[in-house]
């Protein structure tokens, strides 16, 4: 729940600071001049920028959340059976042998979303945040994929 208000509350930042940067831009580019059009111009790509970026990522949460959900529905969400020291932070050593067991699991059904699912949980758990990032992506691509054929 944390993180979720903590997502809403930097997409609302970057919402008005949107905003308040396509406004300037405006401003600018009413001026008229050669030079500030040119700046002006400059300035409304930015927030256009931010907003696919964000748009991008609120897909790509909405969808690892959905995946989540029917995971957990399934009871196939993975276990948190990490060792941790005394600050509750995930020890290195047993983050890596999940790790190893969830990449294992990968390889032997590399078309199961579930797998993809739970070595992204691993890559993250291991501190790998763009790996985890990628495998989420996979995992949603053939969840999607997986739901097409089911339609037909």
């Amino acid at each position: 729940m944390r993180a979720k208000i903590t997502y809403f509350l930097t997409a609302a930042v970057l919402v008005v600071y949107f905003v308040l940067a396509g406004s300037r831009g405006v401003l600018l580019i009413r001026q008229g001049t050669p030079l500030t059009v040119v700046f002006g111009a400059a300035v409304l790509i930015l927030p256009v920028i931010g907003v696919w970026f964000l748009w991008k990522n609120t897909q790509f949460v909405t969808r690892a959340n959905q995946l989540a959900t029917e995971l957990e529905a399934e009871g196939g969400l993975p276990v948190d059976e990490l060792e941790r020291d005394q600050y509750g932070r995930i020890l290195r050593d047993s983050a890596d042998e999940v790790f190893a067991r969830r990449k294992a699991e990968t390889e032997d059904a590399p078309g199961d979303w579930r797998s993809w699912f739970r070595l992204a949980v691993a890559y993250h758990d291991a501190r790998d945040t763009p790996r985890a990032r990628k495998a989420m992506q996979r995992a949603i691509a053939l969840h999607g994929g997986a739901r097409r054929q089911a339609a037909r």
